[in-house]
């Protein structure tokens, strides 16, 4: 099938991830900065007291908040995420990089409250030019404002490259 007729035929809830890890809103930033080397992800979606999704944290947040060293800051925002995949961190950077994270800050606090969602149903085409137009990593997948799941950039990679 070529790539053209899978972003046509195949829809969010055939490759998005239905085991998505979240994180509550008032948690300390050390504690997501943690959670997030230690899971190996980049991101996760955010959600309050009452299981609701409130936005969505990543890596490149915490770095933005904690103004690392490791950033060169004169670069343009959407070379951001391009500087960070090509920082590779040793444990002992990321063991330094954990304690010098302010623990009075919370998600909420550095969280991207923006969520872009799309239906199970919605084609992937849709899912990546919304991607693209919001120069996003990830989507999640709800229904009803209940989130069954996410997709990342990566997935849609994946699934054209089969």
């Amino acid at each position: 099938m070529s790539s053209e007729n899978i972003l046509q035929t195949v829809t969010a809830d055939q490759i998005m991830c239905q085991n998505v890890m979240t994180v509550p809103e008032d948690w300390p930033v050390d504690q997501l900065a943690r959670f997030l080397t230690d899971k190996s992800i980049s991101g996760a979606p955010v959600i309050n007291d009452s299981g609701q999704l409130t936005g969505v944290v990543s890596f490149s947040d915490i770095v933005r908040h904690a103004g690392s060293d490791m950033v060169d800051h004169s670069r343009r925002d959407d070379d951001f995420y391009n500087s960070m995949l090509n920082a590779s961190m040793s444990p002992e950077d990321q063991r330094s990089f954990h304690e010098s994270v302010d623990d009075t800050v919370m998600v909420r606090d550095i969280m991207t409250p923006m969520i872009f969602e799309v239906a199970p149903d919605t084609p992937l085409f849709q899912v990546a030019e919304a991607m693209a137009k919001g120069r996003i990593h990830r989507v999640m997948v709800t229904e009803k404002r209940e989130l069954k799941g996410i997709i990342s950039a990566l997935d849609i990679l994946k699934v054209l490259t089969l």
